[in-house]
């Protein structure tokens, strides 16, 4: 057996297979092998040394983002997530303690547009209250949770909370039910639809074709839980002439709604496809 100096001596124990030959020119190499240990000790001691001193958060606390609580996430909570998730509710986002441990969850269910929950695609058809996040907000809540989702300064939370549309007092009713499709024989004036759904949606786009052949798009319903019972109400009322098409994309029971001094008697209308 051969030390690591080359010499054909029996290595002395501990000596990893070096030789301590009273004539071999290379047995320094055990006292600088043993020189190199200490330093890369005394290396590894300065790099952990800060880390351990920063406490328990800092191997999960890098922040790469500008993006802060105070500033950014406050102010969307506020107008998109508070009236559900406030102070008494059972998971509430009123503040950086109460949001932080849920980032993660938060980021992904914005992701899959599950919270709020609001039930239909935002920018299909032009809807009075659009509780929905917009493409920006949820690209500044990814993009926050992602970079660390750091706090940052508590003097830029918001003074006041942001102001929330009203819902309308005026009551609707329902005008005409439909089950998928039908072709209506009068003209209706809709102010909105109701999804009367026996299970959840997944997806089914609602449209109206005029006789003209234009498209309305009236609502693209997504991950509608029935137990919502949601009245989704039009910005701006939508004439639809006798002879229009309503339908569904896939089989579903709704209502077309308007005033309730419009209504002269409910019916409903089917059509197979």
């Amino acid at each position: 057996m051969r030390g690591l100096c080359g010499c054909p001596e029996k290595p002395v124990a501990g000596a990893k297979r070096l030789c301590v030959k009273a004539n071999c020119n290379r047995k320094l190499t055990v006292k600088l092998l043993g020189m190199l240990n200490e330093v890369r000790k005394f290396a590894l001691t300065c790099l952990l040394a800060p880390i351990l001193a920063a406490g328990p958060l800092a191997a999960h606390d890098i922040i790469t983002t500008n993006l802060t609580y105070t500033r950014d996430i406050s102010r969307i909570f506020a107008r998109r997530c508070i009236s559900c998730h406030g102070p008494s509710s059972s998971i509430p986002l009123t503040s950086y303690e109460e949001t932080r441990p849920w980032a993660v969850d938060i980021k992904e269910q914005v992701l899959s547009r599950s919270m709020p929950p609001w039930g239909a695609v935002k920018g299909f058809g032009n809807l009075l209250i659009d509780h929905a996040l917009t493409q920006e907000e949820i690209i500044i809540i990814t993009a926050w949770v992602v970079g660390g989702a750091p706090q940052g300064d508590p003097a830029m939370l918001p003074k006041e909370q942001p102001a929330v549309m009203a819902p309308p007092t005026v009551p609707l009713r329902d005008a005409v039910t439909i089950v998928t499709r039908t072709t209506l024989r009068e003209p209706l004036t809709a102010l909105g639809l109701r999804p009367v759904p026996d299970k959840p949606v997944g997806s089914a786009r609602i449209t109206a074709r005029l006789p003209d052949g234009r498209i309305e798009p009236l609502v693209w319903l997504y991950r509608l839980d029935p137990k919502w019972n949601r009245v989704f109400r039009f910005r701006e009322p939508i004439q639809l002439p006798s002879g229009t098409i309503v339908e569904s994309s896939e089989p579903l029971r709704f209502a077309l709604e308007t005033t309730e001094a419009a209504v002269s008697g409910a019916t409903t209308l089917s059509l197979a496809r």
